[in-house]
């Protein structure tokens, strides 16, 4: 999840694999892929910036995981060895 602000400074917190597209109106709104909008105070930068950085800790946590469990993924062969 990604912490934004609404207009009226109330935080909300969204799921970034939900957001279809970020319009550039004078205020940012944000499009869900379920048609709902969200107008934030953050700038369509700010808000590209927080995903990556949520994708980065996700796969990070994934990645980790990997190594912790002693199982390794070989994309050539499609194949994950223990």
């Amino acid at each position: 999840m990604i912490r934004l602000t609404r207009l009226n400074n109330e935080q909300l917190l969204v799921n970034p694999d939900l957001i279809e597209h970020v319009e550039l109106t004078p205020d940012t709104v944000i499009t869900l892929i379920n048609g709902q909008k969200i107008m934030v105070r953050e700038t369509a930068e700010e808000i590209v910036e927080r995903v990556i950085a949520y994708r980065r800790r996700v796969l990070e946590g994934v990645s980790g995981a990997v190594l912790h469990s002693g199982v390794r993924y070989r994309p050539e062969s499609g194949r994950h060895e223990g």
